[in-house]
């Protein structure tokens, strides 16, 4: 498909915003595998092609395996996701899928058990900013495959 618009040409200051976040994001303390772990799972609930390669490419060059990597998607059945992990996974589902129902009380009781409150409040901004990086690269139906990790 062909992209539609480019916002760092149409509407820098989007990118600008969006960017401001993400700064944020990379010094709150939370570890850049986890980060790029929900990350790529909110993208894959998304359809997000362009933030899947993204994210993909990040985890791999953070040293992350394959096999974890290609197994996010049925992460309740893999045995090699820790407990935090699991928390931080159900906690980005219940997020990204709030229009289903809420965020649960037990999703919310299991995160609580495995990060800090300070952790939970920025994972919860990591995946609203995520969604919204997904809304944006989907509605301008940006182009997957260039994106280089740490660039």
């Amino acid at each position: 498909m062909p992209p539609r618009f480019n916002y760092a040409r149409v509407a820098p200051g989007v990118y600008e915003a969006m960017d401001h976040l993400d700064r944020y994001l990379a010094s709150a303390g939370l570890d850049d595998r986890l980060l790029h772990l929900v990350r790529l799972r909110a993208s894959q609930l998304n359809g997000c092609a362009y933030c899947l390669d993204m994210h993909w490419k990040d985890l791999a060059a953070l040293g992350e395996t394959a096999q974890r990597m290609y197994s996010l998607d049925a992460w309740r059945e893999c045995p090699y996701y820790s407990a935090r992990e699991r928390a931080a996974l159900a906690w980005t589902e219940a997020v990204t899928r709030v229009a289903d129902g809420q965020v649960p009380d037990a999703v919310y009781a299991e995160a609580q058990g495995q990060l800090t409150p300070a952790e939970l409040a920025n994972l919860t901004l990591a995946l609203a900013t995520i969604n919204a990086w997904n809304r944006l690269s989907i509605a301008a139906r940006l182009v997957p495959g260039e994106y280089q990790a740490g660039s």
